[in-house]
């Protein structure tokens, strides 16, 4: 055969290599598209999740934990680190998340504020950094009245509340003089004055002991919290993360009780019957929406006999506007069943009646109407608001109140509750004594290291029945007893005990901003929440976010457990020093059980310790 003419083969060739350069050409157009969609993606969607390096470390099954084993491959010595626009992130906060997901929320009933958690494969799965600057929290008492500027860089509410005194910018400080959009003059003044109007004696509000628990709702920077605490009283300071967004982490940065939540469209996450006191200063909220079921639901957690104190242009303004809402609100409380116990200059304070006389004695057909029978006022976790009254158990109407004692002898005693939990007088008094022993013994353990200040914003994160916190009372401390969804009930006894604290699921994130406890507790909390098939990694990184550097985590638990936690230490960076013991043995223990103390280090966003 004669071979073809060199030009045509050369011809042929050349139309073979032409495809290919071609799409070798249109290869390299393809993903220099990609890349150029990606980087546009990532410059005008930052949050996105997805754009964030997971967690290095395998989700483990609880065979692998309880021999304690890791795969050889398994990258123990970092976790990555969040970009430091995230440094104040709180996942089931993130409005940025809510947009992305183009959840449909309706802002007029404040839905937007409620928590709506990320799905797993929108975690951020990395640590919380610091803001630049960041130092170590000024210790309780001086906490309350200044705080670092470097720790919440957001000096501009005091531009915005300069004329109320809420805060006041001090160099590379902020002060705080103790003023409030109601009491410019000072929370402490305002605070007898309100004990003045209920003629409570030596013009103290907590009337011999006998109103504890307050529920502080649109706080600000609990100025008025703040202020209650020397008055023996406990106040759980509530606000969303709105215009004021950082409200509520000055609060924590100070050291007074505050947590992030709404009046929206779910009922808050405490029991019936929690507070003694409900508390509004020029809230900003309106009480008669949707047939005032905002303000049911604070009659759902107040007590018989609770007042809700009220300090408002509507209490006292003379023009149409506010005249024509003081008329329908004043309607609203009467129907409702509330008295007016005082009024006197810009405030008023109603009070709840102490049995269901007054229910009883409504017309037919009256609204609000009273709840259906078989509704639970002391569910609370993720369960709609209802525009319904709570009336009282037959009990509670025939004994005309809660029957507790004043504080502090509350704290110890057997509360009237325990019953409906199926609990004894014998075992609840043995739970003090053993959590006492026990606090005894954590301390001891970390005297070395620990001053006297070391501690202010303590959280147990499953606190069953409060034995923990009530063993700290001797110790300048408050406490958050967080109570597993599944256990509710027993948040009820523990605010019968004038002490604190809310519902939530481990699962997910908790509502307060980054770096806002010294000390957390977890008690068998990690094997538990292993039980539930829920990521024992996502919690120890959510708990990381929690925890202030330097601070503390107390992990009592099974062996197994603590072992495997023991070698996720160093990439976690809470390995500045540790402890581990065999606790004694009590009644609540299991034979397995073992403690571990680790304190968090202080690292800026290159991962350099301080």
């Amino acid at each position: 055969m004669t071979p073809p003419p060199h030009g045509r083969g050369a011809g042929g060739g050349g139309g073979v290599l032409g495809r290919r350069a071609y799409a070798s050409l249109l290869a390299a157009a393809v993903v220099a598209l990609a890349l150029l969609c990606l980087f546009y993606g990532a410059a005008f969607a930052p949050s996105i999740r997805s754009a964030h390096p997971r967690l290095p470390v395998r989700r483990l099954g609880f065979r692998a934990r309880e021999t304690g084993a890791l795969p050889a491959g398994l990258a123990l010595s970092s976790i990555p680190v969040c970009d430091a626009r995230h440094s104040e992130l709180i996942p089931c906060l993130d409005r940025a998340l809510h947009y992305q997901l183009r959840l449909r929320l309706n802002l007029s009933l404040m839905e937007h504020y409620e928590r709506h958690c990320p799905p797993a494969p929108r975690r951020l799965n990395c640590l919380v950094p610091p803001p630049d600057g960041y130092q170590v929290p000024i210790r309780w008492p001086r906490s309350r009245d200044e705080v670092w500027k470097a720790n919440i860089p957001h000096p501009h509410l005091a531009a915005e509340k300069s004329d109320q005194r809420w805060m006041i910018v001090n160099g590379d400080k902020i002060n705080f003089p103790g003023g409030g959009t109601h009491f410019h003059a000072g929370a402490d003044k305002y605070i007898v004055h309100l004990a003045q109007m209920l003629n409570f004696p030596n013009g103290k509000l907590n009337n011999r002991g006998n109103v504890r628990n307050v529920l502080d709702v649109g706080c600000g920077v609990a100025s008025f919290g703040a202020y209650l605490l020397s008055h023996d009283m406990l106040a759980m300071s509530l606000a969303p993360n709105d215009v004021h967004e950082n409200q509520i982490q000055f609060a924590l940065e100070r050291g007074i009780p505050a947590t992030l939540g709404v009046l929206g469209t779910r009922r808050l996450p405490y029991p019936s019957r929690s507070f003694e006191m409900a508390h509004c200063s020029r809230c900003r909220i309106n009480w008669l929406q949707r047939n005032g079921i905002l303000l049911l639901e604070v009659d759902r957690v107040l007590r018989p006999g609770g007042y809700f104190v009220y300090s408002s242009p509507e209490a006292y303004a003379l023009d149409p506007y506010n005249r024509k809402i003081w008329r329908l609100m004043s309607d609203l409380a009467r129907r409702m069943c509330w008295r007016v116990a005082s009024k006197k200059n810009q405030t008023v304070i109603w009070a709840k009646p102490l049995t269901n006389g007054c229910y009883m004695r409504r017309e037919p057909g009256t609204l609000p109407p009273m709840c259906e029978r078989d509704d639970d006022p002391d569910a609370a976790w993720n369960v709609p608001m209802k525009a319904c009254l709570t009336p009282y158990s037959k009990r509670v109407n025939k004994v005309k109140g809660s029957e507790l004692l004043p504080w502090p002898l509350r704290l110890t005693a057997p509360p009237p509750r325990l019953e409906e939990l199926g609990i004894s007088s014998n075992n609840f008094s043995e739970d003090n004594e053993i959590w006492h022993s026990r606090v005894t013994q954590y301390w001891k353990h970390m005297k070395s290291e620990i001053q006297k200040d070391s501690f202010r914003n303590v959280m147990d994160m499953s606190a069953n029945l409060g034995g923990f916190a009530a063993s700290l009372m001797n110790k300048d401390v408050w406490v958050m007893n967080i109570v597993p969804f599944t256990e509710s009930g027993k948040l009820k006894v523990i605010y019968d005990r004038g002490l604190m604290g809310t519902i939530h699921n481990w699962c997910e994130s908790f509502s307060t901003y980054p770096r806002t406890y010294d000390l957390l507790h977890a008690w068998l909390l990690l094997s538990e929440i292993e039980k539930q098939g829920c990521s024992l990694e996502d919690l120890l990184i959510e708990m990381d976010r929690i925890l202030r550097p330097h601070g503390y985590a107390i992990i009592r638990d099974k062996a197994t457990v603590l072992n495997y936690i023991k070698k996720l230490l160093p990439a976690l960076r809470w390995d500045d020093w540790t402890f581990e013991v065999k606790p004694k043995k009590d009644a609540l223990s299991s034979d397995d059980e073992r403690v571990l103390i680790v304190r968090k280090k202080l690292w800026n966003q290159t991962l350099q310790d301080v």
